[in-house]
């Protein structure tokens, strides 16, 4: 019986394992001795209701005894320098013979002072931070980081603030996925500062590693190293042998640029009416009664638009939207990164969190706009401890409970009792926002929609070649964004209130 439990796991096994790992071949190796090591100790497990947190007990000491290992191996690899890097072609920059001199130093320190010089110059770590990233006393940083300070010698003292210097990029993602404790959120595996600096060098134009050896100031088998890893993660494309483009969406100041001086103007069309639409829906949702959970009208104004511009979305936002792929890890969604300085660009965050098993009938919903505070949406066992609070026929565990207390998803009466702190719309009361949402925005919306695809074909125009498919998919979601367009302006008429970045959208829906 224990052995037909695990054949049932062999699938979430090896995905479980290439979201811990660099390579295919890797993640195998290690799976399999997830395997090996599960079925050896299948005999000693007595109670089979605890086989899957036993199981994956299993798979975390395996990950964490292959990683040691794996780690050693690539150190050794490492210290080796290949000899293109001591044989690189001289190009006509004063700094070059500089820097090229310092990579090839840097190369030929041991890992014990490669390790924190890169941390220190690279990813702008203090001692302190290294030390604790290494698990290692300050001290010791402190004294390592002199040595190899003077190991490096004059290229060291003489080095600009350019070398070494990597971009700064947030990335995220748009799509499907169940992530949580046990499969890591994929952008955790290209949030280090050299990839990100791989991933803005190749954006706009191809690559090879020597280029990028070169403007990312690093040694060029560092960055061979961890270009194979961002082929493996989605994050790269190979346009041609040997040449590399990074393959998802990077916002910059362009697009902020191009929506500060056309948004607004892109709806001056139906602004009238729109404006009488969303005065008309928010009178109408004061009839429903769901659970407010204490929060202002204000907050639930900016809450209920989010959720009546959803609607709209759905129902009249008739743009192409390519299917999303299927990535390494089973799931499917997309890389989205950003470069801005500003905050003009039109752009909402709506992250959903759906339940995938066990039969809980609410998502967690999330909305975010400018001048509004924002949350990270509850993980499964945080809705389950919310469910429970709704239906005392489900269950709960204590550590369920215990972590949607922290993340302020529920509160803690003073008697002890818990209640929740998220608002909630009951299957019927959700029925009934979108019967509000289609009486009042249904004669307008088409319009509007029409607007908003006005404003795209300018637009797109600012999206690299390779990257239309994701061009219409983010596009297609501003029939949704413009919400932030039209507040503003429901702000400037006096029909919703000044957001406030205490004010947080989310919400419970019962499916």
């Amino acid at each position: 019986m224990q052995a037909e439990m695990l054949e049932n796991y062999l699938e979430r096994i090896c995905a479980w394992a290439r979201g811990r790992t660099f390579f295919e071949e890797e993640a195998e190796e290690l799976a399999q001795e997830i395997i090996y090591q599960a079925v050896a100790g299948l005999a000693r497990l007595r109670d089979e209701s605890r086989f899957e947190p036993w199981l994956w007990g299993v798979a975390s000491n395996c990950a964490k005894a292959f990683r040691r290992r794996k780690g050693k191996e690539r150190a050794l690899f490492l210290y080796d320098v290949p000899e293109n890097l001591l044989t690189e072609a001289e190009i006509p920059d004063e700094n070059e013979e500089l820097y090229g001199k310092l990579r090839e130093k840097i190369a030929m320190l041991s890992c014990s002072y490669r390790d924190i010089i890169m941390l220190h110059y690279y990813d702008g770590l203090s001692t302190k931070e290294i030390a604790d990233k290494l698990k290692l006393p300050e001290g010791t940083v402190t004294w390592r980081l002199s040595e190899a300070r003077k190991r490096l010698g004059k290229e060291c003292q003489d080095m600009e603030e350019s070398a070494l210097k990597p971009v700064e990029m947030r990335i995220d993602i748009y799509g499907s996925g169940e992530y949580g404790d046990r499969i890591p959120f994929p952008t955790e595996f290209i949030e280090d500062a050299l990839a990100q600096n791989i991933l803005w060098q190749c954006y706009e134009a191809a690559k090879d590693t020597e280029e990028l050896a070169k403007t990312c100031g690093v040694p060029a088998y560092y960055v061979e190293d961890r270009v194979k890893d961002l082929l493996k993660r989605g994050a790269l494309t190979e346009t041609r042998k040997g040449r590399y483009r990074t393959d998802f969406v990077i916002w910059t100041d362009i697009h902020a640029e191009y929506c500060r001086e056309n948004g607004e103007a892109a709806l001056e069309p139906v602004r009238d009416e729109m404006m009488r639409a969303m005065q008309a829906f928010f009178e109408r949702i004061r009839e429903i009664p769901f659970d407010r959970a204490g929060r202002t009208d204000g907050e639930l104004q900016y809450l209920c638009g989010a959720m009546a511009f959803d609607y709209i979305e759905r129902e009249y936002g008739q743009m192409e939207y390519p299917p999303i792929p299927m990535n390494y890890d089973g799931f499917c969604w997309r890389y989205l990164g950003s470069r801005e300085t500003t905050d003009d660009r039109i752009h909402m965050t709506r992250q959903v969190c759906c339940p995938l098993r066990d039969g809980v009938p609410y998502e967690h919903r999330v909305y975010w706009m400018k001048s509004l505070g924002f949350r990270e949406m509850m993980k499964q066992d945080e809705i389950r401890a919310c469910w429970s609070l709704l239906d005392p026929q489900a269950s709960c565990e204590k550590e369920w409970m215990t972590q949607a207390v922290r993340k302020e998803f529920v509160k803690r009466n003073e008697d002890g009792s818990f209640s929740l702190a998220v608002p909630v719309f009951s299957r019927q009361q959700k029925a009934a926002l979108d019967a509000a949402a289609k009486e009042c925005f249904d004669p307008v919306a088409g319009r509007y929609a029409e607007c908003v695809r006005q404003f795209v074909k300018g637009y797109r125009k600012l999206f690299p070649e390779h990257l239309q498919d994701d061009m219409k998919r983010v596009c297609r979601s501003l029939i949704f964004s413009f919400y932030e367009v039209a507040a503003k302006l429901a702000v400037k008429e006096g029909i919703m209130a000044e957001p406030n970045p205490e004010w947080i959208c989310d919400v419970l829906i019962e499916g």
